[in-house]
């Protein structure tokens, strides 16, 4: 078994291991220009909770320049009808 020790050689009990996030509006920009629609509701849905809230950057590892862009597509397709600002 594995013992989980940090930079400088400790271990840190109690701690779990998680893999890193990333964004991957950028890492699809390697096949093509990043494309964040507010008519692509499918992909809008993955970003926000059953509620209808906004899933934060620490959650779904976005980087900031894309949650922004997530942010106001969200939002733009609230006003269209196009998502649900809250839960029925």
């Amino acid at each position: 078994m594995r013992d989980r020790r940090d930079n400088r050689g400790r271990s840190r009990p109690g701690r779990p291991f998680y893999r890193k996030k990333y964004c991957k509006f950028c890492a699809r920009k390697l096949k093509g220009p990043i494309v964040i629609d507010y008519k692509d509701t499918d992909t809008l849905r993955r970003y926000t909770t059953d509620r209808g809230k906004i899933l934060p950057r620490r959650v779904t590892g976005n980087c900031a320049k894309c949650q922004r862009k997530v942010s106001s597509a969200v939002k733009r397709a609230r006003a269209l009808a196009l998502l649900p600002f809250t839960a029925q």
